[in-house]
């Protein structure tokens, strides 16, 4: 009897597959000879990369800040955190700081900061770089910090761009963003 059940059932299924199935011989609908411009690579689906603002790809976060902190992390690694993060700093400023974090590297890296007045009244834009730092990222490093320091003669009232590179060396290959913060006189 339970054999006979089985075989019924195993007849059942075979029947109903092969009421499911589609026509034999029924072609796919494809579409024939598409050009490649249709379906792959197309120019509407390409997000371009913004070198003029802040990067992105393999840092996390990245801001600017008046002082960083240095925490022990999730994991027990060395964390850093900025404090009162802004883009406005009084010309007295001590430093101003960019504080990353990174997401996960293979490889030990130098990341470069170079600044340069945009918008400051008496100095050609982009002409000087007026402040620059480096900081080399271990393969452990998952954040760092550069710290501007200002100029012999101190800051100057304006807006300032700092270009962030990341790499062995500065050069035009190696720009990842920008960042910007304004300097404000001291009684303001």
């Amino acid at each position: 009897m339970m054999i006979r059940n089985s075989h019924l059932a195993g007849i059942v299924m075979v029947a109903a597959l092969l009421s499911s199935s589609a026509a034999p011989g029924e072609e796919l609908p494809l579409t024939e000879n598409a050009p490649i411009s249709e379906f792959q690579n197309r120019t509407e689906d390409i997000k371009t990369y913004d070198f003029d603002a802040p990067p992105q790809g393999m840092f996390r976060s990245i801001a600017m800040a008046e002082d960083f902190e240095e925490r022990l992390g999730f994991l027990r690694t060395h964390e850093i955190v900025p404090i009162k993060p802004t883009e406005r700093f009084r010309e007295d400023v001590a430093a101003v700081f960019i504080v990353f974090s990174l997401h996960q590297h293979y490889q030990a890296f130098t990341v470069f900061g170079r600044c340069m007045p945009e918008q400051v009244a008496g100095v050609l834009p982009g002409t000087t770089i007026v402040s620059e730092d480096a900081m080399h990222i271990a393969l452990e490093d998952e954040s760092g910090y550069l710290t501007l320091l200002p100029p012999h003669k101190g800051w100057k009232p304006g807006r300032y761009k700092v270009e962030i590179h990341t790499g062995e060396q500065v050069n035009e290959m190696t720009l990842m963003g920008t960042m910007r913060f304004t300097i404000v006189a001291s009684d303001q």
